[in-house]
């Protein structure tokens, strides 16, 4: 079967995207992508193998999007003010396309070459802005891990609506992140 005009792997991608962020990852199946495109669930394996197959090259396209947000976020900027770039776009893309950034947690095999790829421009662009401080090797993969933990750990729990109380949410993130970079500041690697 030959594939249908205008149904690409891009347009496949833009719809499991809309459904993601719309209604969660769970919901992108086969049978809902293929219904918002109108051609019948067959039809995509012109383009993909399955839903497996569909997950990674969504959490690759996500990885993708994430990294170029980030990168383009801390251009020209170092230390703090690349630190504050780069954590204001990670939670604003997290707020903005929530399903396509679980879809970057949850690609399916971690060790696929593609996926490792992807994800590890992710893990550089950190460890680039963390070098100025003078973190490298290890230490920068620690601070680096410290730092996904806090933005990931504040991002699931404001999706999840765990921040219940009264208080401006972003002033904690920024409270969380002085404390971090004056931990960073205070660290000998100088």
């Amino acid at each position: 079967m030959s594939p249908r005009m205008g149904v690409d792997l891009s347009a496949i991608l833009k719809v499991a995207v809309e459904i993601a962020d719309t209604k969660g990852m769970d919901e992108v199946t086969l049978a809902l992508v293929a219904k918002k495109l109108h051609i019948r669930t067959p039809s995509l394996y012109n383009h993909i193998n399955g839903l497996k197959d569909l997950r990674k090259k969504l959490a690759i396209y996500g990885m993708e999007q994430f990294y170029n947000t980030l990168a383009h976020a801390t251009i020209g900027l170092a230390e703090d003010d690349a630190v504050r770039s780069l954590v204001g776009v990670y939670v604003a893309f997290a707020r903005t396309h929530p399903g396509l950034y679980e879809a970057t947690l949850l690609a399916p095999d971690p060790s696929d070459i593609e996926v490792q790829r992807s994800g590890s421009k992710i893990v550089d662009i950190v460890i680039r802005v963390l070098k100025a401080y003078g973190l490298e090797g290890e230490a920068a993969l620690h601070a680096t891990r410290g730092l996904r933990s806090i933005l990931h750990g504040f991002v699931s729990l404001e999706q999840k609506g765990g921040f219940g109380l009264p208080l401006d949410i972003d002033v904690s993130l920024n409270f969380i992140i002085d404390t971090f970079l004056t931990g960073i500041h205070a660290l000998e690697y100088q």
